[in-house]
């Protein structure tokens, strides 16, 4: 029996704020109580200020620790906007692993994002900054660990500086369809469906199995 309820809701954090409800003081940033309107519920994980998309906020401390914990390893996925124009051995790097601050991030998925996603995708608030003597491109690059600023430093290594990010999904490795942003635009928030809320009580019954890569 939960101690806690399992209220969750699933909000497309715009750029701009702080995965925390409490603003920081001198900070030009934004903060969730300035979206979120649900009392007693918290990010099972962060963005930073300046990454968009899926943040979940729950008020069950347990949930919030299985969702983060490495073990589990939930693959996310994530939209990335990047100066230049990646070819097939910067893509094989990202998935191979790439040196951040001396240590070797693990396997990953990587490739250009597909024409049909790019189309869904509105202009940022405020826009990009562009160069237009430098191409972009969009990929989409899944992980299953979350070291600080990953995504920005493993493109940045690879050559190809990210310009825009935004956190897409998250698998929950139940054999279901990730959870997404699909359908809210950036600043919207919704609970949990109810089968979703069933996939998260499952989840808390589960015991971490060894991973293979």
């Amino acid at each position: 029996m939960l101690r806690k309820p399992l209220l969750t809701v699933l909000l497309h954090k715009p750029y701009g704020v702080l995965s925390q409800f409490t603003p920081e003081p001198g900070s030009r940033w934004g903060c969730l109580s300035d979206w979120i309107t649900v009392p007693d519920v918290y990010p099972a994980g962060r963005l930073d200020a300046d990454s968009e998309g899926l943040l979940l906020l729950t008020a069950n401390g347990r949930l919030q620790q299985r969702l983060t914990n490495p073990r589990f390893g939930h693959w996310r996925t994530y939209w990335v906007q990047v100066e230049g124009s990646p070819d097939q051995a910067q893509l094989d790097a990202l998935c191979n692993g790439v040196m951040v601050k001396q240590q070797l991030t693990k396997p990953a998925r990587a490739q250009r994002l597909a024409a049909e996603h790019q189309q869904t995708l509105t202009q940022r608030n405020p826009p990009i900054r562009t160069r237009l003597s430098i191409p972009t491109a969009w990929l989409e690059l899944s992980l299953r660990e979350g070291r600080n600023r990953q995504v920005r430093r493993m493109t940045a290594a690879v050559g190809l500086p990210t310009l825009r990010l935004i956190r897409h999904s998250i698998d929950l490795m139940d054999g279901g369809l990730p959870l997404s942003i699909r359908g809210l635009a950036s600043g919207q928030w919704r609970e949990l469906a109810a089968d979703e809320h069933q996939r998260l009580v499952a989840l808390l019954n589960q015991q971490p199995r060894r991973r293979s890569v």
